[in-house]
This record gives structure tokens, sequence and C-alpha cells, in this order.
């Protein structure tokens, strides 16, 4: 609505280009181009970056905002734990193989850049270190909710030191972090008992995509949140993430973690 060229990095194609034509009905002359992405394979991540390069567009905002939240800690395809592996380092690879075309169309634009990391208030739930680095790639014994939460603290503590990062090196990008709220979406589809819960009671104390969208667009658009990075963001305004979350030594650790771990 806001003449927004879209790029939308979806796992299921079809159901990407179906709500691209969902999108086209509501709003003629909407421009949304399709793409595929799996965060849970790096190699996946270096190929849609490598696709979305070749379409010569610049990149003025990037909204990461896959998730998943899986029964059973298994390891991806890469041999990390999933969760980790999908909700944090595909969005921290792809956030560095985007971040030079953010740079180029932020001084050739004039226009901030602004990057948006979903996260939720689960990252309260995890263990008093933080992250069990030495659980990444050995997850037995992982409990699947605090395996979650430690990958949604990973997706603050990521923002907190990229946005650092930016300040440093004196670019006009922004990072912040963003909690939509508990939402009806299917993020829940392999918790059979939390899905039924909020199919039967989530029209009440749940919001709708539209509703759990609001603080996710408001971050990335509105004029009143230019100049502000490295925050966590809860209903359209500055919240209070816990204190693990607000450790620069946890993010630092995290960041050379992260970056050893997609070089591997």
């Amino acid at each position: 609505m806001r003449g927004v060229h879209v790029v939308m990095a979806v796992r299921n194609v079809s159901a990407g280009l179906a709500a691209k034509e969902a999108i086209a009905a509501k709003i003629p002359g909407a421009r949304v181009d399709v793409l595929e992405l799996d965060l849970s394979s790096m190699a996946s991540v270096r190929r849609f970056a490598s696709e979305f390069q070749s379409l010569n567009l610049p990149l003025n905002i990037l909204i990461n905002n896959a998730g998943v939240m899986t029964r059973h800690c298994k390891l991806s395809r890469d041999g990390l734990e999933l969760h980790f592996a999908t909700n944090h380092i595909g969005h921290f690879l792809l956030t560095n193989l985007l971040l030079e075309n953010m740079k180029s169309s932020c001084r050739d634009g004039g226009v901030e850049g602004r990057i948006v990391n979903l996260t939720s208030s689960a990252h309260f739930m995890t263990y008093p270190e933080g992250i069990c680095f030495d659980k990444i790639h050995d997850p037995s014994g992982l409990n699947d909710f605090i395996a979650y939460g430690q990958s949604k603290l990973a997706n603050i503590l990521h923002c907190n030191e990229l946005s650092r990062i930016l300040k440093e090196e004196g670019v006009n990008i922004s990072a912040n972090a963003v909690h939509p709220g508990v939402v009806t979406t299917n993020l829940f589809r392999n918790r059979t008992i939390v899905s039924v819960l909020l199919n039967s009671i989530g029209r009440i104390i749940c919001r709708s995509v539209e509703q759990g969208a609001a603080t996710t667009c408001y971050v990335a658009m509105h004029p009143q949140i230019k100049g502000i990075s490295g925050k966590y963001f809860a209903n359209c305004n500055i919240g209070s993430p816990s204190s693990q979350a607000s450790d620069p030594e946890l993010a630092k650790k995290l960041w050379q973690f992260s970056l050893q771990t997609m070089s591997s």
C-alpha cells in the first residue's frame, strides 16, 4: 500500500505465488516478486542472495520474519539445531550477504536503511547463560521450548551487535527487534496441543496476522523510528527485553560464533 517493491522470500513457492495474487487483487499495481528461500539451509540462503542480487534492485528494508517451532530438537541439513539454524543462522547469513547492497542503496538514495528481526517474548525462556553454544551441534537433551527461546534471544542479540557495528562504521542503517505478539499463524502446526488451544480460544487471546504485522510495519516504515537502532519493540513501542538480551558480551560471543558457523 505504501508503494514499496516487495520481494517475498518463501520456502513454499506455490503458497508465495498465491499470496502474491491475493495482494495484486487487493492492491492493483502492487510490485511483488517471489523467490524461493529455505532459511534452515545455508546453501539455499546463498542461492537466494545470488538470485536477489541478479535482480539489480536496491535494498532499503530487510525484514527477517521466518520462524520455526518443532516438537523435537533435531539437526538441520547443515548439522545445526533446527530452531537455531532457521531462526538465527539463516537470518544472520542472509543479512550479511545483503548488507553491501543495503549500504550502497543507503548511500545512493540518501534514505535510511532498516533491518527488522522478528523475535518473541519467548526469549525470556532460556538457560541462565542465555545460549548453550555447546548444544548447537548436538541438541540431545535440549528442551524444544528452550531451543526456540534461545533462537529468539539470538534474534535480539544479532540486532544489538549489528546496530553497534553499523553505528561504529557511520552507516545510516538501523537494526531493531520486534515482538509481534501471539499471532494466529501456522507457527504452532507441529505443536498439536498448543495448536488446538489456539484454534479454540485464539480469537480471544491472539492477534490477527494484520495486527501481528503492525509493529513490524511501524518499525520498518514509520518516520518516527528514524535514527532509532538496537532497540526491542512490542505493541508499536520500545519495550524492555530480558537482561540476557541486553548483554553486549553475549552479543559479541554470538556474533563470532555465527561468523564461524556460516564459514564452516
